[in-house]
């Protein structure tokens, strides 16, 4: 339970009866705390979702070495992008065919 909020009617308690206790206390009604619903679960879920895609495009980027244009990461290695290329659209030939 929270705190007690006092009301606008409410009288001190005389200090000769338990002024010490009624010192101590405040006057009012309590009021009870507020719960979790779905809305804070969803937000949960969403912000799980995107620290998964922060890390997911922080190894993107590390495969590239964090180089965000598409020119200048190929300059960087042209020989082993050139030979991955050709590798994928050239199938190797039949042994005895003397193609290659």
């Amino acid at each position: 339970m929270s705190r007690l909020r006092s009301s606008r009617g409410a009288k001190a308690a005389p200090a000769g009866r338990g002024g010490a206790a009624a010192a101590s206390r405040r006057p009012g009604v309590l009021v009870p705390a507020a719960k979790s619903d779905i809305f804070v679960a969803m937000l949960g879920v969403a912000l799980a979702a995107i620290l998964i895609a922060c890390l997911l495009m922080l190894l993107i980027l590390w495969r590239y070495d964090f180089k965000v244009n598409g020119k200048f990461a190929s300059l960087d290695r042209p020989a082993a992008a050139t030979a991955t290329a050709l590798a994928s659209l050239s199938p190797p030939g039949p042994a005895g065919s003397g193609l290659s």
